[in-house]
Protein backbone atom coordinates (compact mmCIF):
# COMPACT_ATOMS: atom_id res chain seq x y z
CA UNK A 1 0.00 0.00 0.00
CA UNK A 2 1.13 3.50 -1.06
CA UNK A 3 1.84 5.22 2.14
CA UNK A 4 -0.29 9.48 2.51
CA UNK A 5 1.95 12.10 2.75
CA UNK A 6 0.98 15.25 4.32
CA UNK A 7 1.49 17.92 2.31
CA UNK A 8 4.04 20.63 4.10
CA UNK A 9 3.74 23.23 1.65
CA UNK A 10 3.15 27.32 2.41
CA UNK A 11 -0.30 28.82 4.29
CA UNK A 12 -0.38 31.43 1.48
CA UNK A 13 0.87 29.50 -1.66
CA UNK A 14 -1.38 31.66 -4.46
CA UNK A 15 0.30 29.64 -7.74
CA UNK A 16 -0.12 26.20 -9.24
CA UNK A 17 2.82 25.91 -10.06
CA UNK A 18 4.29 25.28 -6.50
CA UNK A 19 1.91 23.07 -5.75
CA UNK A 20 2.78 20.65 -9.03
CA UNK A 21 6.16 19.38 -8.19
CA UNK A 22 5.44 16.43 -7.57
CA UNK A 23 5.92 14.28 -3.89
CA UNK A 24 9.57 14.96 -3.09
CA UNK A 25 9.39 18.52 -3.30
CA UNK A 26 5.99 18.11 -1.64
CA UNK A 27 7.05 16.70 1.72
CA UNK A 28 10.16 18.42 1.69
CA UNK A 29 8.45 21.50 3.34
CA UNK A 30 7.43 20.71 5.95
CA UNK A 31 11.05 20.32 7.03
CA UNK A 32 11.88 24.22 6.16
CA UNK A 33 10.36 27.12 8.84
CA UNK A 34 7.75 28.99 7.72
CA UNK A 35 9.93 32.03 6.91
CA UNK A 36 12.08 29.94 4.91
CA UNK A 37 9.08 28.69 3.08
CA UNK A 38 7.48 31.56 2.90
CA UNK A 39 10.87 32.76 1.14
CA UNK A 40 10.99 29.65 -1.38
CA UNK A 41 7.35 30.50 -2.40
CA UNK A 42 8.22 33.81 -3.40
CA UNK A 43 11.14 32.85 -5.58
CA UNK A 44 8.51 31.16 -7.52
CA UNK A 45 10.07 28.56 -9.98
CA UNK A 46 13.55 29.83 -9.09
CA UNK A 47 12.95 27.70 -5.67
CA UNK A 48 12.25 24.44 -7.24
CA UNK A 49 15.94 23.70 -6.46
CA UNK A 50 15.80 24.10 -2.82
CA UNK A 51 13.16 21.56 -2.68
CA UNK A 52 14.62 18.12 -1.61
CA UNK A 53 13.53 15.63 0.86
CA UNK A 54 11.18 12.53 1.92
CA UNK A 55 7.82 12.42 3.23
CA UNK A 56 6.50 11.07 6.43
CA UNK A 57 3.93 7.78 5.99
CA UNK A 58 0.18 8.21 7.69
CA UNK A 59 -2.04 5.74 9.72
CA UNK A 60 -3.11 2.00 8.79
CA UNK A 61 -6.44 2.06 7.14
CA UNK A 62 -8.90 0.33 9.22
CA UNK A 63 -13.18 -0.28 8.95
CA UNK A 64 -15.42 0.72 12.00
CA UNK A 65 -18.65 2.50 12.51
CA UNK A 66 -19.11 5.12 15.42
CA UNK A 67 -21.09 3.29 18.12
CA UNK A 68 -20.25 5.20 21.66
CA UNK A 69 -21.89 8.47 22.59
CA UNK A 70 -20.01 11.31 24.50
CA UNK A 71 -20.93 14.70 25.41
CA UNK A 72 -22.22 16.99 23.32
CA UNK A 73 -19.42 20.04 21.44
CA UNK A 74 -20.29 23.31 22.36
CA UNK A 75 -19.63 25.89 19.92
CA UNK A 76 -15.89 26.81 20.33
CA UNK A 77 -15.07 29.60 17.82
CA UNK A 78 -16.69 32.91 16.04
CA UNK A 79 -17.41 30.87 12.54
CA UNK A 80 -20.08 32.57 11.53
CA UNK A 81 -18.94 36.37 12.09
CA UNK A 82 -21.64 38.69 10.52
CA UNK A 83 -18.84 39.93 8.74
CA UNK A 84 -15.42 38.26 8.75
CA UNK A 85 -12.20 39.36 7.87
CA UNK A 86 -11.41 37.59 4.05
CA UNK A 87 -9.85 34.09 4.42
CA UNK A 88 -6.41 33.51 3.37
CA UNK A 89 -5.54 31.56 0.35
CA UNK A 90 -3.82 28.04 1.17
CA UNK A 91 -2.18 25.39 -0.76
CA UNK A 92 -4.50 22.58 -2.71
CA UNK A 93 -2.02 19.92 -1.54
CA UNK A 94 -0.86 17.36 -3.46
CA UNK A 95 -4.60 15.38 -3.62
CA UNK A 96 -6.56 17.98 -5.04
CA UNK A 97 -7.81 15.93 -8.32
CA UNK A 98 -8.93 19.56 -9.75
CA UNK A 99 -7.19 19.05 -12.74
CA UNK A 100 -3.87 20.31 -11.41
CA UNK A 101 -0.50 18.28 -12.24
CA UNK A 102 -0.36 17.67 -8.61
CA UNK A 103 1.71 14.34 -6.76
CA UNK A 104 3.05 13.70 -10.75
CA UNK A 105 -0.82 13.42 -11.62
CA UNK A 106 -3.35 15.44 -12.91
CA UNK A 107 -6.10 14.13 -12.23
CA UNK A 108 -9.91 15.69 -12.30
CA UNK A 109 -12.95 14.66 -10.35
CA UNK A 110 -14.39 17.92 -11.09
CA UNK A 111 -15.85 16.58 -14.65
CA UNK A 112 -17.17 13.77 -13.41
CA UNK A 113 -21.11 12.84 -13.57
CA UNK A 114 -22.75 13.35 -9.96
CA UNK A 115 -19.69 15.64 -8.35
CA UNK A 116 -22.06 18.45 -7.84
CA UNK A 117 -23.98 16.39 -4.81
CA UNK A 118 -24.54 17.44 -1.54
CA UNK A 119 -23.47 14.44 0.10
CA UNK A 120 -19.92 12.89 -0.35
CA UNK A 121 -19.51 9.67 1.90
CA UNK A 122 -20.35 7.68 -0.94
CA UNK A 123 -17.98 6.74 -4.33
CA UNK A 124 -19.59 7.81 -7.74
CA UNK A 125 -18.03 4.92 -9.20
CA UNK A 126 -17.95 1.81 -6.90
CA UNK A 127 -20.66 2.55 -4.70
CA UNK A 128 -18.69 2.31 -1.21
CA UNK A 129 -19.31 4.32 1.52
CA UNK A 130 -16.65 6.10 3.52
CA UNK A 131 -16.96 5.33 7.27
CA UNK A 132 -16.80 7.75 9.93
CA UNK A 133 -18.55 10.27 12.01
CA UNK A 134 -21.19 12.46 10.26
CA UNK A 135 -20.47 15.95 9.75
CA UNK A 136 -22.79 18.41 8.04
CA UNK A 137 -20.68 21.49 7.24
CA UNK A 138 -21.84 24.76 5.96
CA UNK A 139 -19.76 27.69 3.94
CA UNK A 140 -21.39 31.39 3.90
CA UNK A 141 -19.61 32.81 1.18
CA UNK A 142 -19.89 36.52 1.42
CA UNK A 143 -18.25 39.86 -0.16
CA UNK A 144 -15.77 41.48 2.33
CA UNK A 145 -15.86 44.78 -0.28
CA UNK A 146 -19.47 45.02 -0.44
CA UNK A 147 -20.20 44.47 3.64
CA UNK A 148 -20.04 41.13 3.28
CA UNK A 149 -23.08 41.05 0.79
CA UNK A 150 -23.77 37.05 0.18
CA UNK A 151 -22.05 35.54 -2.82
CA UNK A 152 -25.22 33.80 -4.72
CA UNK A 153 -24.49 31.97 -7.37
CA UNK A 154 -20.41 30.94 -6.65
CA UNK A 155 -19.56 27.34 -6.60
CA UNK A 156 -17.28 25.07 -3.74
CA UNK A 157 -15.25 22.12 -4.40
CA UNK A 158 -14.78 20.57 -1.20
CA UNK A 159 -12.70 17.42 -0.23
CA UNK A 160 -10.98 15.82 2.49
CA UNK A 161 -9.08 12.44 3.86
CA UNK A 162 -11.15 9.63 4.96
CA UNK A 163 -11.28 8.72 8.91
CA UNK A 164 -7.48 6.76 8.56
CA UNK A 165 -5.96 9.76 6.60
CA UNK A 166 -6.16 8.88 3.36
CA UNK A 167 -7.53 10.35 0.09
CA UNK A 168 -9.44 9.31 -2.62
CA UNK A 169 -8.04 8.74 -5.80
CA UNK A 170 -4.44 9.33 -4.82
CA UNK A 171 -4.10 6.76 -1.09
CA UNK A 172 -3.52 2.89 -0.68
CA UNK A 173 -6.94 1.40 -0.55
CA UNK A 174 -8.66 4.48 -1.65
CA UNK A 175 -7.25 5.01 -5.03
CA UNK A 176 -10.60 3.69 -6.62
CA UNK A 177 -12.93 5.51 -4.87
CA UNK A 178 -13.78 9.48 -5.38
CA UNK A 179 -15.73 9.96 -1.95
CA UNK A 180 -14.98 12.70 0.33
CA UNK A 181 -15.04 15.18 -3.01
CA UNK A 182 -17.48 17.08 -4.16
CA UNK A 183 -19.23 20.49 -5.67
CA UNK A 184 -22.34 22.50 -4.42
CA UNK A 185 -23.62 25.86 -5.64
CA UNK A 186 -24.35 28.69 -3.24
CA UNK A 187 -28.33 29.53 -2.74
CA UNK A 188 -29.32 32.83 -2.77
CA UNK A 189 -27.80 33.67 1.22
CA UNK A 190 -24.45 32.40 -0.68
CA UNK A 191 -24.79 28.95 1.51
CA UNK A 192 -23.39 25.53 0.25
CA UNK A 193 -23.65 22.71 2.31
CA UNK A 194 -21.96 19.19 2.34
CA UNK A 195 -23.03 16.22 3.99
CA UNK A 196 -20.01 13.88 5.02
CA UNK A 197 -18.20 12.78 7.56
CA UNK A 198 -15.14 14.64 10.25
CA UNK A 199 -11.78 13.43 8.54
CA UNK A 200 -9.27 12.06 10.35
CA UNK A 201 -5.43 13.10 11.68
CA UNK A 202 -2.63 12.17 9.66
CA UNK A 203 1.15 12.60 10.68
CA UNK A 204 2.47 16.17 10.59
CA UNK A 205 -1.07 18.00 10.00
CA UNK A 206 -3.87 19.44 11.45
CA UNK A 207 -7.25 17.90 10.96
CA UNK A 208 -8.53 20.35 7.74
CA UNK A 209 -10.98 19.99 5.06
CA UNK A 210 -9.76 21.42 1.63
CA UNK A 211 -12.32 23.85 -0.79
CA UNK A 212 -11.95 25.89 -3.46
CA UNK A 213 -14.43 28.54 -4.68
CA UNK A 214 -15.49 29.44 -8.26
CA UNK A 215 -17.16 32.37 -9.76
CA UNK A 216 -20.19 29.67 -11.31
CA UNK A 217 -20.81 26.57 -11.29
CA UNK A 218 -20.45 25.96 -14.81
CA UNK A 219 -16.25 27.31 -14.33
CA UNK A 220 -16.11 24.81 -11.82
CA UNK A 221 -14.39 21.83 -13.95
CA UNK A 222 -10.60 22.63 -13.84
CA UNK A 223 -8.20 24.35 -11.18
CA UNK A 224 -7.35 27.12 -13.77
CA UNK A 225 -10.87 29.32 -13.24
CA UNK A 226 -10.58 29.03 -9.52
CA UNK A 227 -10.86 32.10 -7.10
CA UNK A 228 -9.77 30.89 -4.34
CA UNK A 229 -7.92 28.41 -2.56
CA UNK A 230 -7.82 27.79 1.07
CA UNK A 231 -8.90 25.07 3.94
CA UNK A 232 -10.81 25.18 7.39
CA UNK A 233 -9.43 23.74 10.78
CA UNK A 234 -11.53 21.70 13.06
CA UNK A 235 -11.65 22.28 16.81
CA UNK A 236 -9.45 19.84 19.17
CA UNK A 237 -12.36 19.54 21.81
CA UNK A 238 -14.61 17.69 18.64
CA UNK A 239 -11.88 15.59 17.07
CA UNK A 240 -10.91 14.02 20.62
CA UNK A 241 -14.28 12.90 20.80
CA UNK A 242 -14.44 11.81 17.49
CA UNK A 243 -10.62 9.99 17.52
CA UNK A 244 -12.09 7.56 20.04
CA UNK A 245 -13.91 5.74 17.48
CA UNK A 246 -12.81 2.45 15.81
CA UNK A 247 -12.64 3.93 12.23
CA UNK A 248 -10.24 6.57 13.11
CA UNK A 249 -6.88 4.39 14.37
CA UNK A 250 -4.03 6.35 14.44
CA UNK A 251 -5.83 9.65 14.79
CA UNK A 252 -5.90 10.35 18.53
CA UNK A 253 -1.87 9.75 18.85
CA UNK A 254 -1.87 12.30 15.36
CA UNK A 255 -3.27 14.66 16.70
CA UNK A 256 -1.55 14.86 20.60
CA UNK A 257 1.88 15.34 18.27
CA UNK A 258 0.80 18.49 16.33
CA UNK A 259 -1.47 21.90 17.35
CA UNK A 260 -2.30 24.88 15.91
CA UNK A 261 0.67 27.15 16.48
CA UNK A 262 2.53 24.17 14.92
CA UNK A 263 1.21 23.58 11.75
CA UNK A 264 2.06 24.44 8.52
CA UNK A 265 -0.97 26.06 7.19
CA UNK A 266 -2.27 27.50 10.40
CA UNK A 267 0.66 28.02 12.34
CA UNK A 268 0.46 31.83 10.99
CA UNK A 269 -3.38 32.59 12.33
CA UNK A 270 -6.62 30.63 11.75
CA UNK A 271 -9.01 33.10 13.44
CA UNK A 272 -11.39 33.32 10.19
CA UNK A 273 -10.50 29.57 9.69
CA UNK A 274 -12.02 27.60 12.61
CA UNK A 275 -15.95 26.61 12.22
CA UNK A 276 -18.85 26.70 14.65
CA UNK A 277 -19.03 23.24 15.80
CA UNK A 278 -22.11 21.94 17.57
CA UNK A 279 -23.25 17.85 18.02
CA UNK A 280 -21.96 14.72 19.39
CA UNK A 281 -20.31 11.59 18.27
CA UNK A 282 -23.71 9.78 18.68
CA UNK A 283 -25.85 12.63 16.91
CA UNK A 284 -22.89 14.15 14.56
CA UNK A 285 -21.89 17.33 14.01
CA UNK A 286 -22.25 20.36 12.42
CA UNK A 287 -19.80 22.95 11.31
CA UNK A 288 -20.98 26.34 10.17
CA UNK A 289 -18.21 28.73 8.63
CA UNK A 290 -18.80 32.52 7.08
CA UNK A 291 -16.12 32.36 4.09
CA UNK A 292 -15.14 36.06 3.66
CA UNK A 293 -13.80 36.61 -0.06
CA UNK A 294 -12.49 39.93 -1.54
CA UNK A 295 -14.54 40.30 -4.71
Amino acid sequence: MNPIRPYPADDHDHHDDLNNLGLQADTNMILRPVVDRRKVIGLGLLGIGLLVGCGVAATTPTTGTPTTPTTPTTPTTPGTDACPSAIPSETAGPYPADGSVASGQSLNVLTRSGIVRRDLRTSLGTGNTAAGVPLTLTLKLVNVNASCAPLAGYAVYAWHCTADGQYSMYSGSAVGEDFLRGVQVADADGTVTFQTIVPGCYAGRWPHIHFEVYPTLTSATNASTKIQTSQLALPQDMCAQVYTQAAYVGSTRNLAQTSLSRDNVFSDGSATQLPTVTGSVAAGYTANLTVGLAR
